[in-house]
C-alpha cells in the first residue's frame, strides 16, 4: 500500500478513540457505581449507548461498508449532545459534593467534548469516502479500514469480515430505529429531562 501522509494521525485518532470513549467512560461508570454517584452513573448508560456507534462503525469497515464514514461522523455528532443535552443529570452532577470522581468525569466530559468536536473537523473531509464503495478501494479511504481490519485479526480471527459488516448492518439499523423511536416519541414526552 502507497504511504500515506496521515496515516500516522489515523491511527492517533484510533488510540485515542480507545483512551477517550472507552477505556476511561468504562472505569468511570464502574467508579460510579461503586460511590453509589446516580446522576453520573445514569449519565455514563446514556453515553454507552449513544457510543456505541462508535462500535457499530468498527464492524462496518471491517465489512468495507461505506456508510461506515457516514455512521463514524454522526457517533462524533451524538456523543457530545448525550454528555450535555439532559438538564436534570447535569443538575445532579452540578450540585453534588466535589469528589474526585466528579473532578475526573467533568474533566473527561470537556476532553471528550472537545475531542469530538477535533474529530469532526478532521474526519468530515474523508465522508465522501460514504458515498462511493468504489472510493474505498483508494489509499485515501483504505487508511481508514487499517485498524478495524487489525481489530479483526485479534478478536475475530476466523470470521469473515463479509459477516462481521453483516452484523455490523443488522446492528445499524437497529440503532437507528431505537434513535427514531426516541427522537419522534420519547424526546417529545421527557424533554430533556432523563429521570422523567
Amino acid at each position: 500500500m502507497p504511504q500515506i501522509w496521515f496515516r500516522p494521525y489515523v491511527w492517533m485518532d484510533y488510540r485515542l478513540t480507545l483512551l477517550f470513549a472507552l477505556i476511561i467512560p468504562l472505569i468511570l461508570l464502574i467508579w460510579a457505581f461503586v460511590q453509589q454517584s446516580e446522576g453520573i452513573h445514569r449519565l455514563l448508560m446514556i453515553y454507552w449507548r449513544v457510543a456505541s456507534l462508535l462500535a457499530i462503525t468498527a464492524y462496518l469497515m471491517i465489512g468495507g461498508m461505506a456508510v461506515s464514514f457516514i455512521s463514524g461522523l454522526i457517533a462524533r455528532f451524538l456523543i457530545p449532545i448525550s454528555l450535555w443535552f439532559w438538564v436534570d443529570l447535569n443538575d445532579e452532577i452540578e450540585y453534588q459534593p466535589n469528589s474526585l470522581l466528579k473532578f475526573v468525569f467533568t474533566s473527561w466530559r470537556w476532553a471528550m467534548t472537545l475531542y469530538c468536536a477535533l474529530g469532526i473537523i478532521g474526519f468530515a473531509p474523508f465522508v465522501g469516502c460514504g458515498f462511493s464503495g468504489n472510493a474505498l478501494k483508494t489509499p485515501y479511504c483504505s487508511v481508514w479500514l487499517e485498524a478495524p481490519l487489525m481489530f479483526k485479526d485479534y478478536f475475530h480471527h476466523n470470521s469473515k469480515p463479509a459477516l462481521l459488516g453483516f452484523l455490523g448492518i443488522i446492528a445499524l439499523i437497529v440503532y437507528v430505529a431505537y434513535l427514531s423511536y426516541f427522537v419522534m416519541i420519547k424526546l417529545g414526552k421527557k424533554g430533556r429531562s432523563a429521570t422523567q
